[in-house]
């Protein structure tokens, strides 16, 4: 299993902001900055590295079809990356051991996990809901850091 804390320490530092590629069907990277924490695997329990994306972002349709990521995490001149292959999770994406109410809180979860707070939980999840976003759940396979 990978120690994910120096990746979680970065997380708290800007906000969870992420740099995440993925692959696109030609073998291209596509790069796009996400909000990203670390958080146990809703399936296996596990530790991971979780985002969310809209229902109709690129990211996700890459995914669909290979699922291997990297995030890389900075603040000042350290970082930490993530690589890793993606459990999808949402509407268009269902798992069978999550259902919709564990989805809504699924994406609260990752959503704090990346250092967000909401003054309004209801809009938050009728937009998670209306935008069909779903939940990334990234299983670290590799880690490396600059730490200093």
């Amino acid at each position: 299993m990978i120690d994910l804390e120096p990746f979680d320490e970065l997380v708290q530092l800007d906000h969870g902001l992420a740099v995440v590629a993925t692959c696109r069907s030609d073998g291209t990277p596509q790069a796009t900055v996400v909000s990203a924490g670390v958080l146990p695997h809703p399936l296996s329990g596990d530790p991971a590295v979780g985002f969310v994306a809209a229902g109709t972002s690129r990211k996700l349709v890459h995914l669909r079809a290979n699922t291997v990521a990297a995030l890389t995490v900075r603040a000042g001149w350290r970082w930490a990356t993530v690589e890793g292959n993606a459990t999808l999770i949402g509407p268009d994406d269902p798992q069978p051991d999550v259902g919709a109410e564990r989805l809504r809180v699924l994406l609260r979860e990752i959503f704090q996990a990346a250092g967000g707070t909401h003054d309004d939980w209801d809009t938050f999840d009728r937009t998670m809901r209306d935008e069909r976003r779903a939940a990334v759940i990234v299983t670290p396979t590799r880690l490396y850091t600059n730490p200093t």
